[in-house]
């Protein structure tokens, strides 16, 4: 395509629509500000947010954290109610298994997840094995997050898009990024797909590939792919429903999907970072094998190759999101760097960006922690919530 000279101008220009950068869109767009949207995939959803695993919890160790979850997981509850759209919310709840030395630390998180109205059970282990069958060995106690659960991350991310479009604003596939430049004004010009913008506000919602559109504009933004493997057991090999539960000491976990079970692990640790969705079956056996110590019934459950999947992390170094303006251009918000949490946060991401758009800054929530400006400071990068 031909690059068209003519520059269209808007007030927003978000650069990724997965569900971040849906989400981003449609709360700008209901601010009254115009919005366009520039996609390099041939659709919205199809790089992280479609091979997510599309699970949303309230349990986080953090204020923040537990913040962005919670509210965005009370949105995806209210959301045909509110919008006339279904994004697939069911609460399937999730279960944490945790070893006797972290037992203590949780306990405390519960206190300060329910002081901020999340609804979190403290359970001991014959509690938590009438919700979940596992292998007892070494689990001090559960906590058990009865509206954690799952939504569809192709049908929220088609809501957000629909609810922006009704504003007016306007999307674009098949439109990678190959040229930014910031104008005298601090407005941004930006070749994508062969037309040209001129916007007040780019948003950066590339997930992984968010740290190469910033390096257009000139920026550091430390964000990159890193491959997670889902992998099934055969149809008709589950045959009763199975919350989400993770064994924290060894990051296993098992849940159910219709007749089968899905089972996932660690990332696997010799793996080079980069954009790669091949299944990793050679790790499975690995993942497999610790499965099974926890939940001992996984042995005897056939495995179906062809229904596991891999997908991308956008993965930010101390695993925690990158939200807000960057440090020296205030007319450029990034939105990425979730490390597996976007579907989780993306409502109140959204929400928080359009208002760093709006206002200038973020001020309904601290978000401070999230600053790009993070990696200038002196010692290590710690993430600010429980990594999962």
């Amino acid at each position: 395509m031909q690059p068209c000279n003519e520059e269209q101008g808007v007030d927003v220009l978000v650069i990724g629509a997965g569900i971040i950068g849906a989400s981003c869109a449609y709360h700008c767009s209901a601010l009254g500000r115009s919005v366009a949207v520039v996609e390099a995939l041939s659709t919205y959803a199809a790089g992280s947010t479609g091979r997510s695993f599309a699970s949303v919890r309230g349990q986080w160790a953090d204020r923040l954290n537990i913040e962005l979850s919670w509210r965005s997981i009370q949105r995806y509850r209210d959301f045909a109610n509110d919008h006339g759209l279904d994004v697939g919310y069911r609460a399937t709840g999730y279960l944490f298994l945790f070893p006797q030395r972290e037992w203590q630390q949780h306990q405390a998180a519960v206190e300060l997840q329910r002081s901020l109205g999340v609804p979190v059970e403290v359970l001991d282990v014959p509690a938590a094995q009438r919700l979940s069958s596992f292998d007892p060995a070494g689990i001090a106690g559960a906590t058990w997050g009865p509206e954690d659960g799952q939504v569809d991350p192709h049908g929220a991310t088609s809501a957000f898009l629909t609810l922006a479009r009704r504003n007016d604003a306007r999307a674009w596939f098949g439109a990678p990024v190959v040229e930014i430049a910031e104008n005298t004004d601090a407005s941004w010009s930006v070749l994508a797909g062969g037309r040209r913008f001129r916007a007040q506000h780019v948003v950066n919602a590339a997930g992984g590939w968010s740290g190469e559109v910033a390096a257009l504009a000139g920026m550091d933004v430390p964000v990159g792919h890193s491959r997670r493997n889902v992998y099934a057991t055969a149809a008709g090999s589950c045959t009763r429903p199975v919350p989400l539960t993770i064994d924290v000491a060894t990051g296993v976990a098992v849940r159910s999907e219709g007749d089968r079970l899905l089972f996932y692990g660690s990332h696997r640790p010799d793996q080079a970072d980069g954009y790669d969705i091949a299944v990793d079956l050679d790790w499975m056996q690995t993942v497999l094998e610790t499965s099974v110590e926890r939940f001992p019934y996984l042995a005897d459950m056939p495995i179906d190759t062809r229904a596991a999947w891999a997908g991308t992390y956008d993965l930010c170094p101390d695993h925690t999101a990158i939200v807000g303006a960057d440090p020296a251009h205030a007319t450029w918000v990034n939105a990425c760097g979730f490390s597996g949490h976007g579907v989780m946060q993306a409502p109140e991401v959204g929400r928080i960006v359009a208002e760093q758009v709006q206002l200038g800054r973020i001020e309904s929530v601290d978000a401070s922690s999230l600053s790009l400006s993070r990696f200038d400071r002196d010692g290590p990068l710690v993430p600010i919530g429980m990594v999962f």
